[in-house]
């Protein structure tokens, strides 16, 4: 799979009906920084979240390469942005 694919793999992940699922993007990211904040005892944002969802991914790398947590770090990455963005 091309850069281009795995783009677009993750484009069609973030841009699909998973908000049925789960909720708005940003709403979702607040309650899980909410959550990890309590249970960190530290100031967790929604950004934070998804930079760190990030992060699991790149651990999972470290373990297999697998093309999944390609797809998904790149959508994490536009979530990312996209918080960034609608935080302003």
């Amino acid at each position: 799979m091309i850069s281009s694919n795995i783009l677009k793999e993750a484009n069609r992940l973030v841009e699909s009906d998973r908000h049925k699922s789960y909720g708005d993007k940003l709403e979702n990211h607040e309650n899980i920084a909410a959550l990890w904040s309590t249970f960190l005892r530290k100031e967790i944002s929604s950004h934070d979240v998804a930079v760190c969802m990030i992060l699991v991914k790149i651990a999972r790398l470290m373990h297999a390469k697998k093309m999944d947590n390609y797809i998904d770090m790149a959508a994490y990455a536009a979530i990312a942005g996209e918080i960034f963005e609608r935080k302003k």
